[in-house]
């Protein structure tokens, strides 16, 4: 499955940033939202980004903390390719080409971001992701995951799915790019918002909470508070 998904991003590499704001309905709100959460007193960061794709959440992250130290990490190296153009001038970023389920990680982090990635992970993924985090994560650090979630009744997945559906054949992409949008869907593994905050608690994190939410578009957050 790993395969399957870094070959499909990777083909939509080259497009993927103009897409995006086409493709989700509250796209201005879930970026603005996640980048404000990213509240910590430190002005330079240790920041881990996972399926951080074009460096799009990065981007933000580093608006607000310019001094940041950045680590993304993604399956597909077309998609970090344009995140290395994009921040071609910062000496302070590293890529990772790599699972990061599975990367052995050296660092610990303060922040941690992830956007629209963790949902095509399954649901004991997930719990050991957040596990994981946790243990590479310094006392008082944040972690933000902007994603889609399932929807707890099949009437609600079924509501969410229409939306989607709506809004994207009325957003000016053309048919091929809807029907590659469609496909990319089958990558999906969603997990219902209920399960992951609580995998997030149980992984030790405080302060669970979903910030915001549009449908099946969501703002997690979490803090790391012990040593």
């Amino acid at each position: 499955m790993n395969n399957d998904i870094r070959t499909q991003f990777n083909q939509v590499s080259q497009k993927y940033d103009e897409q995006r704001k086409k493709l989700i309905p509250c796209f201005e709100d879930l970026y603005n939202i996640a980048t404000s959460l990213a509240a910590l007193e430190k002005e330079t960061l240790s920041v881990l980004d996972l399926g951080a794709g074009t460096g799009l959440m990065s981007s933000f992250v580093l608006q607000k903390y310019p001094n940041s130290k950045l680590t993304l990490i993604d399956l597909s190296e077309g998609m970090l390719d344009i995140a290395k153009v994009r921040f071609s001038d910062n000496t302070s970023i590293k890529f990772i080409v790599s699972d990061y389920t599975q990367f052995e990680y050296s660092e610990k982090y303060d922040l941690v971001i992830s956007s629209l990635s963790i949902h095509h992970l399954t649901d004991s993924e997930k719990k050991e992701l957040f596990q994981k985090l946790y243990s590479i994560m310094t006392p008082n650090s944040i972690f933000i995951n902007v994603d889609q979630v399932l929807g707890k009744t099949t009437y609600l997945e079924e509501l969410y799915k229409s939306d989607w559906k709506t809004y994207i054949e009325n957003s000016g992409l053309d048919l091929s790019e809807i029907s590659s949008a469609m496909e990319r869907t089958k990558l999906d593994k969603m997990s219902t918002l209920d399960q992951q905050l609580h995998w997030l608690t149980e992984a030790g994190f405080s302060d669970v909470d979903c910030i915001y939410k549009y449908f099946n578009f969501v703002v997690m957050f979490a803090r790391k508070i012990d040593n």
